[in-house]
């Protein structure tokens, strides 16, 4: 019964401190452009490889 004295608190603790970090989060745009990356990875915008010596022959 006595830890439930000690764990309570800690755990309100660590709501807050998680609820706070996901609204730094929101706050520093980091939900801002949720579809980029996974369109981004679709399209080759990289210089292709350079082809070797044996490849051009």
């Amino acid at each position: 019964m006595n830890a439930l004295l000690y764990l309570i608190p800690l755990s309100l603790l660590l709501g807050a401190i998680g609820l706070a970090a996901f609204l730094w989060s929101l706050r520093h745009g980091q939900y801002e452009d949720l579809d980029g990356a996974a369109e981004r990875i679709l399209f080759e915008t990289d210089d292709p490889r350079p082809t070797s010596d044996k490849q051009l022959r």
